[in-house]
């Protein structure tokens, strides 16, 4: 099941890229990408850069590597919110 999701995922995140006019179109300009990513595309590359995130994390759910990558990322946070042993 998890590969299905990753795989599914993976489609979404590629329809977001290839697609972005159209999503502009539907859901409207974001102001937070466009006051940050530029003037007249912002929009459009936030919705590139969403869907580059999905294609990502859908790889990762196909290769089993989610928790890992998570443990990775989220490893400083884990080490200071642990009790000091002794």
């Amino acid at each position: 099941m998890q590969i299905l999701a990753g795989f599914i995922m993976i489609v979404v995140g590629a329809f977001m890229v290839i697609k972005s006019e159209t999503l502009l179109n539907i859901f409207g300009r974001i102001d937070f990408f466009e006051k940050y990513l530029g003037t007249e595309g912002g929009s459009r590359l936030g919705y590139k850069l969403i869907g580059i995130l999905v294609i990502f994390f859908g790889i990762l759910m196909v290769t089993g590597l989610v928790g890992g990558f998570l443990e990775w990322i989220l490893s400083p946070i884990l080490r200071v919110s642990q009790p000091i042993q002794q």
